[in-house]
């Protein structure tokens, strides 16, 4: 099972979070959102991947910033559609395509995506276009068809743990390859408790 921590963006709290050597760290790109990056990225270890997360932003301005702060893998988190994946993935970058579910949602939506995307990210469908904080009804996930792998996100905290477990061993988990972790684990926005994230990946071992 491979970890995400999302919304970095204090450097110090980004050495902090590094140290435990979770897979992956997201820095969001999104000026709406109260995690939004502004400043330099610490150098961390390369054996921890940094995903940059944007929303419905233009794709040169994407590959401006990928360029900027050396990162490979994007997270798209808004409306962007399989032309848009598939010119970035032809530049070589890695691509998760991020979706709100909800009871109604469509998973046929997805097969259209297959050949630019190389996972999938699914999230709680709220007010925001992610960090909403609670968590969907992951038995929705009954439903997916395909065998990308899968982040799943929303809300995901500390007690969660024995759940996540028993649900890789479903049907629903199959696919599910990494969780996404946010503002379950935040002192205050875009300031993780590494504490917590230590326990985190412990309870996972």
């Amino acid at each position: 099972m491979k970890l995400k921590v999302c919304g970095m963006r204090d450097n110090n709290n980004i050495i902090d979070v590094s140290e435990l050597n979770p897979d992956y760290m997201g820095f969001i790109f999104y000026n709406k959102s109260k995690r939004f990056v502004t400043g330099d990225i610490p150098i961390i270890s390369n054996k921890i991947e940094k995903i940059a997360v944007f929303v419905n932003e233009t794709i040169e301005k994407v590959k401006d910033i990928l360029c900027k702060y050396d990162i490979n893998t994007v997270q798209l988190h808004g409306n962007e559609d399989v032309k848009f994946c598939a010119d970035l993935k032809k530049n070589n970058f890695k691509i998760i395509k991020a979706f709100s579910i909800d009871e109604n949602f469509d998973f046929e939506c997805l097969k259209e995506f297959d050949k630019s995307c190389d996972y999938y990210l699914f999230d709680t469908k709220g007010s925001y276009p992610g960090g909403n904080g609670y968590k969907f009804n992951w038995q929705i996930l009954k439903n997916y068809k395909l065998i990308k792998p899968y982040f799943l996100s929303g809300g995901i905290g500390i007690g969660d743990t024995n759940d996540i477990i028993e649900f890789r061993k479903t049907k629903a988990g199959k696919f599910c390859f990494a969780i996404d972790v946010n503002s379950m684990y935040e002192i205050e926005p875009g300031i993780k408790n590494v504490k917590k994230i230590k326990n985190l990946i412990n309870n996972l071992k």
